[in-house]
């Protein structure tokens, strides 16, 4: 992997800087909104802009992160660590393989357990139906499409308009909720339309 190149891109889907760590709950996120995704890269001792800080302790930077993974994520996690050395500063790297036992849960500060999805460079809560999709990945099941009426009128309204929402395709349809949730889940297990999250709601979009 060339580190270097890795920083100057930035944060993504599978890249994710901290300075430092300083609470297993906080990282706990990060962790499992890599495993419930295509898995990530950690890089420790980067912080948000892309500048190298170093790594001072990175026994304790281990310490923290494994204590995230077996104690903070449910089923647990195993991070792969890595070390380099850029600009004379220690950056540690702890590697999040895509998990096959999904969803992946993380115990927040009050004692709860949510699901969180990587989406772009952030780890978002996720909703009942990125829940669903997490669980159908996991069981491996083959996703058949067969296009019926709805699908099509989907595809072409997105074509035409960009987005919609679980409620626009239940309107749009004329569908049950169920139904539609179903038809969405298996279109992004799919790989045919992406799922986008705001604080605000939740939307899908035709993928590249």
């Amino acid at each position: 992997m060339n580190i270097k190149r890795v920083i100057l891109a930035g944060e993504n889907v599978n890249i994710d800087f901290k300075k430092t760590i300083s609470k297993a709950e906080k990282i706990a996120k990060t962790l499992v909104a890599f495993a419930n995704n295509k898995g990530g890269k950690l890089l420790i001792g980067v912080a948000d802009d892309g500048s190298i800080k170093g790594v001072k302790a990175e026994e304790e930077e281990k310490y923290m992160i494994n204590k995230a993974a077996h104690q903070f994520c449910k089923p647990a996690i195993e991070p792969l660590f890595e070390e380099y050395i850029v600009d004379d500063k220690l950056v540690l790297v702890a590697e999040i393989p895509s998990s096959d036992t999904k969803p992946h849960y993380a115990l927040d500060e009050q004692g709860k357990w949510w699901v969180y999805f990587r989406i772009q460079d952030k780890s978002v809560l996720a909703s009942k139906i990125l829940i669903e999709v997490l669980k159908k990945d996991g069981d491996n099941e083959g996703t058949f499409i067969a296009y019926s009426e709805q699908e099509k009128l989907l595809l072409e309204y997105l074509a035409a308009n960009g987005r919609i929402t679980l409620k626009e395709f239940s309107k749009l349809t004329r569908s049950a909720y169920k139904k539609a949730q179903k038809i969405i889940v298996n279109l992004i297990l799919s790989g045919i339309i992406l799922p986008h999250i705001t604080e605000k709601e939740e939307y899908y979009v035709l993928a590249d």
